[in-house]
């Protein structure tokens, strides 16, 4: 790493040749490249992820007419094409990796749309018959579900307006609909919708996003999409924490000014249904799996990784530790950790392809203790409306329905509960962590006197109040929390 560098070189593709020799760059001329991708959300994770497998394509000399635009549906998302566009949308990716940390410059995303209301110039490339792929990372929580059916929250005011005004959408949805009306209109075949999000079945739920949302204002679109349409299930993994000061001043060690750097966990998996209707990059050459088994490897994952995530971040965030990596230092956090992993969540994971889900387990602690990747308990904490009710909440009741045991689950779902109430253990306020934070306060505020009120937000939990082994263990777990914290409710889970 270039410590002593005193002017860090600003990214840019002229200034590629003037990066320190250690800082990987693309081989391939940016120029060549042609757009075969739209990409809607263009976070880190895309960056560290999708345009990487990309990117090691593009340098073997692959892919070439493959290359990304960038794409964002909210206001906010004007914010990252700015910062994109002025380092030509090139993207420092800095590995975290224990052993020592390296970087590498990646090239596979040569512009991003303008960001505007209406999504004109969105709905237009994905129209061009040259755009094949579709792909988003919008997060759970984007993707409209109603949480008692799974299915399309078709009321929800964006929907709605986007089922009345389908040429002037406000939706990653209505504007991939309006695309595909007019690619239909001029006879063109359809392009594949390829969620890179963490929901069980992400593809399916792409398709029914778009399909239903169709045909609400063209029946007849609807029908072409879901006949010609391909929505391929994935499963994607990779650690990759929020970009802040650290790791600007990381980038500028390794001699590069950038504002949008990226810092990521030396491991990657990507996991894909070959379902494309309009061809594909060869991904499987630099190490994509394709297999018919997607929903496997994605529940491990999820239940796993994911939920794993919130067994340790709402306790981190009640006691004040600000990383992922420190809750797993923590004696206490790391035994609740391995207990309800071992107990409660590998239990009802199956194999999959040679995969034992205690080999995975094993993995994902040494992956969540890696003290070089600072992902904080805030982070993993965020949108708990959605992570919970994906991620934890599938593992209750299918523990309940086999008669299995939920006492770790339900203390996990104590603590969210506790967090919720908006303060630390030392007094402090814990800033605004969900879409639907006063909500959650006012319910975590009503349950300091009676637990079951937590419970009772049906749209998360739906009937499992009326279940009385979560409920009864729940109920004793926040008023343990409540009485004596959070760490002696953990000691007394481990005991038992």
């Amino acid at each position: 790493m270039s410590k002593d560098r005193s002017a860090p070189v600003p990214l840019s593709e002229a200034t590629l040749p003037d990066l320190p020799e250690e800082v990987a760059r693309p081989r391939y001329d940016r120029a060549a490249l042609r757009p075969g991708i739209v990409h809607i959300g263009v976070g880190n994770f895309h960056r560290a992820h999708q345009a990487w497998y990309l990117h090691r394509l593009m340098q073997e000399g692959k892919a070439h007419d493959w290359a990304i635009l960038g794409a964002g549906v909210r206001p906010y998302d004007a914010e990252m094409r700015e910062k994109l566009l002025a380092q030509d949308c090139l993207s420092l990716l800095v590995e975290l990796d224990p052993a020592g940390k390296s970087a590498e410059v990646v090239g596979s995303m040569i512009d991003y749309l303008p960001v505007e209301e209406g999504h004109g110039p969105l709905i237009e490339r994905m129209a061009d018959p040259q755009i094949r792929i579709v792909s988003l990372t919008v997060t759970e929580g984007g993707y409209y579900l109603d949480p008692g059916t799974n299915g399309l929250a078709v009321e929800h005011p964006d929907l709605r307006h986007d089922a009345e005004h389908p040429d002037r959408p406000r939706t990653a949805f209505g504007a991939m609909v309006a695309a595909l009306r007019r690619r239909r209109e001029a006879g063109h075949p359809p392009f594949t919708g390829q969620s890179c999000d963490n929901l069980p079945g992400n593809g399916r739920i792409l398709r029914q996003a778009v399909v239903s949302l169709a045909r609400r204002s063209d029946p007849a679109l609807a029908d072409w999409i879901d006949t010609h349409a391909f929505f391929p299930n994935a499963m994607v993994d990779c650690i990759v924490p929020a970009t802040g000061p650290e790791e600007i001043a990381l980038a500028r060690r390794f001699g590069v000014e950038s504002a949008a750097p990226v810092t990521h966990e030396n491991f990657r998996e990507w996991v894909l249904e070959d379902r494309f209707c309009a061809g594909r990059p060869e991904w499987e050459a630099v190490g994509v799996r394709f297999s018919d088994r997607v929903h496997e490897y994605k529940t491990m994952k999820l239940r796993i990784l994911n939920a794993g995530h919130q067994v340790l971040a709402n306790v981190g965030e009640i006691v004040g530790l600000e990383t992922i990596s420190a809750c797993m230092e923590h004696p206490v956090i790391a035994a609740f950790f391995r207990k309800v992993q071992q107990e409660e969540i590998v239990p009802h994971v199956h194999a999959v392809e040679g995969r034992e889900p205690g080999d995975y387990l094993g993995l994902i602690e040494r992956r969540f203790a890696n003290p070089a990747i600072v992902d904080t308990t805030a982070r993993v904490a965020f949108d708990g409306s959605s992570r919970h009710t994906g991620f934890v909440l599938p593992i209750v009741r299918d523990a309940l329905a086999s008669g299995a045991p939920v006492e770790g689950l339900a203390l996990v779902e104590a603590l969210w509960a506790r967090m919720c109430e908006g303060t630390r253990e030392d007094g402090r306020t814990l800033p605004p962590n969900d879409p639907v934070w006063e909500e959650l306060v006012a319910a975590a505020e009503a349950a300091r006197e009676r637990p079951e009120a937590w419970l009772e937000q049906r749209n998360f939990y739906g009937d499992l109040a009326e279940s009385a082994a979560f409920c009864g263990s729940f109920v004793r777990w926040l008023r343990r929390i409540g009485s004596d914290g959070a760490l002696a409710a953990l000691e007394e889970y481990l005991r038992g």
